[in-house]
């Protein structure tokens, strides 16, 4: 039987638990940590399951058809992987990120949950009640709110479907034409000051690629109606968080709720601790289970062993 590996740079504690379950989960396979092989172990590996590994590691792997990754965002090892296969003399390394049903099914409470928040103005009564303040806000219906959600990939078409079952008129922008039931779609860069226009609560799904880095700017907000709020569940990247902060002390934008940074844990010198119009969360949004997306990976390794055949794997040209 070949062993497969399993590459790590998480918490020990964290570690033991993954490899714990995915040794239960894949009972009848031997996954060895990258110490526990000798090299002629490791060549014979083709196989491997990675946290946040240093890519550098896979060269020890000479004969590494792919490797599965625990997370379903991979933009910070992409380019990783394309170094180590550019100095590879076989076959490139096929990557495959996480794609749990139960992951979308997170995300899409949470994305509820939080446009929920600023829609019922939460923000705005906790302030009120800092400033012992007792005033009753109108508060317009769901079907009068537009949440704009940028990204239709899995996690992006399970916020949408929670939005339009609590009433909200829904908009969805991407890269390539989506057909979804009652959703106005929009493409590309060119459409998407449309979308703004009409957005009361943006809602930012995007996969972090070099056409979405600091996406979400000054000339973003300002093309968002006065007032209009927003919610980044993405990549903080895709945020620029100098102009956001601009947009927020001039009361372009009313509100901002992030849950992802470039720098993480957020440093606490960072300004936006303090900001009274921003919510900090420690990525939180759509945490990975570990019990659900180690039947996942169980599922797609289990699968290539039977038939050859890998999971859908990452183009790693666009990032995703």
């Amino acid at each position: 039987m070949q062993p497969m590996v399993f590459l790590h740079n998480i918490d020990e504690q964290e570690a033991q638990l993954w490899l714990q379950n995915l040794k239960l989960a894949l009972a009848t396979e031997d996954i060895y940590l990258a110490s526990q092989l000798s090299k002629e172990k490791a060549a014979s590996v083709e196989v491997a399951i990675v946290a946040n590994p240093d890519p550098s590691e896979l060269a020890s792997f000479p004969n590494l058809v792919w490797v599965q990754s625990l997370w379903a965002g991979v933009e910070s090892i992409v380019e990783s992987f394309k170094r180590v296969n550019a100095q590879r003399s076989g076959n490139a390394i096929e990557l495959v990120r996480l794609i749990d049903p139960q992951l979308a099914t997170t995300m899409a409470e949470a994305v509820l949950a939080w446009t929920l928040y600023l829609h019922r103005q939460m923000p705005e009564y906790a302030q009120q009640q800092r400033d012992k303040q007792w005033r009753q806000l109108q508060c317009p219906t769901a079907d009068k709110i537009t949440v704009s959600v940028l990204g239709t990939g899995e996690l992006g078409q399970a916020a949408i479907q929670a939005l339009l079952k609590q009433g909200y008129q829904v908009n969805s922008w991407s890269r390539s034409v989506k057909e979804i039931e009652a959703v106005q779609g929009f493409v590309g860069l060119e459409q998407l000051p449309q979308m703004l226009a009409q957005t009361e609560i943006l809602v930012c799904l995007l996969p972090l690629t070099e056409e979405t880095k600091g996406l979400l700017c000054k000339d973003t907000f300002q093309a968002l109606p006065k007032g209009a709020k927003v919610i980044n569940f993405a990549r903080g990247p895709i945020i620029n968080h100098e102009d956001l902060i601009n947009a927020l002390d001039n009361q372009q934008l009313a509100h901002a709720v992030l849950d992802v940074f470039e720098t993480e844990p957020l440093p606490v010198s960072d300004k936006l601790w303090q900001h009274p119009h921003v919510t900090i969360l420690p990525h939180i949004s759509a945490m990975t289970n570990v019990e659900t997306a180690t039947q996942v990976v169980a599922q797609n390794i289990t699968h290539y062993h039977q038939s050859g055949e890998l999971p859908v794997t990452v183009d790693l040209a666009r990032g995703y």
